[in-house]
């Protein structure tokens, strides 16, 4: 007689297409074996009556369920990770054995499985047999096997639960992702520690941010224009500047290189970064302004930005400065902050590469707001961090949704390691281009409320980038990032996250997954 697993094992269900055969055994068995699949995306009561008919059937059920990589409807599906998708369909007690199909259809493991019965929903086959399907029923014809169609007077839909309200699992999407990659919290916080002391050399244009705070006095009476009373000004080093500090706040030793014009600007640039630790070695270019957004922001809303800057390309005894500012200092990893304000085209960027050694771990991002930054012009680097936007604009592509989106991206690109952000919905990250189980994960967003977005990127590629310097690891760099965005985002204005900012989100988010979680061990 065929063991089946205990019901308080059930993380034991979960076995490979081969285990599963030599488990069960080749029919003819004593035992009935019936096999679903799907996506199981979200459990739902369609789906229970089609496992519930399909167990009544049978002896042993199988639950098949596609994996990630072959997922492609929808923005965000799927919803719940394959591991996670897994786990569900292994907690139900009329369920024997989960497998994670690797293909995009279970022809192969029909083959391997050879199950006795094969249940399909009936209402998919209202209209007559798919092909697809047909041949699912060839399959089964060569050994004898049968379909099976379960009732469908009730049809639900993932794709509509999902939009209407998305259930909140981003604690159990970190934790079945951080068991799967055998991370823990303290290997996180140990990430922390070995980012001291790492070289780093950021090469980027410097953006002065400032906040006009206003208070509102009313409209005029004749024209629709605003009137707002001046408060005060606060002025923050941002671009390639707050990277710098982000980075020099987690302990790296950080060099800039970077272009500022001859103005105040300039000195309060300075004086910030000599504050801060940073070792600016700046190119003063007289032609040029410093960079500056001004945002004029009254009641907390930010009612306009005036901006004061010069776009043009930076001339040629500029580029050569930088260069030789770049070959000055020997680093373990060179950070690109691209915000196209003069310093990056396609034509300096590779000069600028070209100044770094080919063995250093390099990192790059490159913005798409007031500007057409395109993150493709930085080939073959260790790690990319395009927000979505700036993925579509890079490809051309404003339809495919962001898996095969990200995957382009990251082929098209020669990186080992994309981290893709998605504002609110959190990131993903992808670090191989096949579609094999781990080549890419999600993470959701760790922003418990949204003050001010800008900077949340640079925060990212901050601690992403040493994180991947000192453990190499992705899933632990993106953790990290994602963290330090989300801090960035809770915040008004664009301050550096510290490494105490980032230990205290993980303790609460820690907390999250520690009483909200399954015991899945």
């Amino acid at each position: 007689m065929t063991a089946k697993p205990k019901s308080k094992d059930f993380r034991r269900k979960i076995v490979t297409p081969q285990e599963l055969s030599k488990l069960i055994g080749a029919p003819p068995r004593k035992n009935t074996v019936v096999m679903c699949h799907g996506c199981f995306d979200i459990v739902h009561p369609g789906h229970l009556r089609h496992l519930m008919y399909a167990k009544e059937r049978a002896a042993i059920l199988v639950a098949s369920l596609t994996s990630d990589a072959h997922i492609t409807k929808g923005q965000m599906r799927p919803f719940v990770p394959e591991q996670l998708r897994a786990v569900n369909l292994a907690a139900l007690e009329m369920v024997d054995y989960v497998i994670i199909d690797p293909n995009s259809t279970p022809i192969e493991n029909l083959k391997i499985i050879r199950p006795d019965l094969y249940a399909k929903g009936f209402e998919y086959f209202s209209g007559g047999v798919p092909p697809k399907t047909q041949e699912e029923i060839d399959i089964l014809d060569s050994y004898g096997g049968e379909i099976l169609f379960t009732p469908g007077d009730v049809v639900y839909s993932s794709s509509f639960l999902i939009d209407a309200a998305p259930p909140k699992i981003g604690a159990a999407k970190l934790q079945i992702l951080m068991e799967s990659e055998g991370i823990t919290f303290n290997d996180l916080r140990a990430a922390l520690q070995k980012m001291q002391g790492i070289k780093i050399h950021v090469i980027g244009d410097t953006i002065v941010d400032s906040y006009t705070h206003c208070r509102m006095v009313g409209g005029m009476t004749k024209t629709p224009t605003i009137s707002v009373q001046y408060e005060q000004q606060v002025d923050y080093s941002g671009g390639a500047a707050v990277v710098s500090k982000h980075m020099r706040g987690a302990g790296a030793n950080v060099t800039l290189s970077t272009v500022l014009g001859n103005d105040p600007l300039r000195d309060f640039v300075l004086k910030d970064l000599e504050a801060a630790g940073v070792n600016a070695q700046v190119v003063i270019d007289k032609t040029r302004p410093t960079t500056n957004k001004n945002s004029i922001i009254a009641q907390n809303y930010h009612l306009l930005r005036v901006s004061k800057l010069d776009n043009r390309v930076i001339s040629d005894k500029v580029v050569t400065q930088v260069v030789d500012s770049i070959s000055s200092t020997h680093a373990d990893g060179y950070v690109f902050s691209d915000f196209r304000h003069g310093m990056f085209n396609r034509n300096t960027i590779p000069i600028f590469v070209g100044a770094v050694p080919k063995s250093a771990f390099k990192s790059a991002d490159s913005q798409v707001a007031s500007r057409w930054g395109n993150i493709l012009e930085f080939e073959n680097f260790d790690l990319i961090t395009p927000n979505e936007k700036e993925a579509r604009f890079a490809l051309g592509d404003q339809d495919s949704v962001v898996r095969p989106l990200a995957l382009e991206l990251y082929k098209r690109a020669g990186c080992k390691n994309l981290i893709m952000t998605l504002g609110e919905r959190g990131l993903m990250a992808y670090r191989a281009p096949q579609a094999q189980a781990g080549a890419f994960f999600v993470l959701d967003s760790f922003a418990d409320h949204v003050i001010d977005a800008v900077g949340a990127g640079d925060a990212l590629l901050s601690y992403s980038s040493l994180a991947l310097v000192a453990t190499g690891n992705i899933v632990i760099a993106s953790i990290l990032g994602a963290i330090a965005g989300a801090i960035a985002c809770e915040h008004d204005g664009n301050n550096p996250v510290s490494p105490e900012d980032v230990i205290a989100k993980l303790e609460s988010v820690e907390k999250v997954v520690t009483f909200s979680c399954l015991d899945f061990s």
